[in-house]
């Protein structure tokens, strides 16, 4: 059965095609991972059959360990979003709901390597002198 309904596969199918290069989607999961690693592999698929563009790497979080290490992938379910390289963009459980759009988002990022973001705040991040490790957490309540 799938994920996305008709409508919701017609409006992914007409955002990326605003796409304006390749995105790679690397979806870590685990046999012993339990439904969600099942269900957010299907989810990755579906979203990729609505853009020829879109590719999807599927990862075994335990065999696959290098390439989790190399990620920081460190729990599952997990989707990479690549484009022409690693931006350091991950959805760590399945992006349904509200992060749903937020996965889509990043996908068009991705396939630029252009943030969306305000010339002041770009201003303000020419200014940061190390790294800065940013996670955002959603729960629908």
């Amino acid at each position: 059965m799938a994920i996305l309904s008709d409508r919701d596969r017609e409006a992914v199918k007409k955002e990326l095609q605003k796409l304006s290069g390749p995105v790679k989607l690397v979806v870590f999961g685990a046999t012993l991972g339990g439904e969600t690693s099942a269900e957010n592999e299907r989810l990755i698929g579906e979203v990729a059959e609505c853009s020829d563009q879109v590719t999807v790497e599927s990862l075994n979080l335990h065999i696959d360990r290098d390439r989790a290490a190399a990620y920081g992938v460190d729990r599952v379910p997990a989707t990479v979003v690549e484009g022409a390289k690693d931006y350091g963009i991950r959805f760590f459980g399945i992006p349904m709901g509200y992060e749903f759009s937020n996965l889509i988002d990043a996908m068009l990022v991705a396939s630029s390597g252009v943030p969306q973001l305000s010339p002041a705040t770009l201003e303000r991040l020419q200014g940061l002198t190390e790294p800065v490790h940013l996670q955002v957490f959603a729960t629908p309540t």
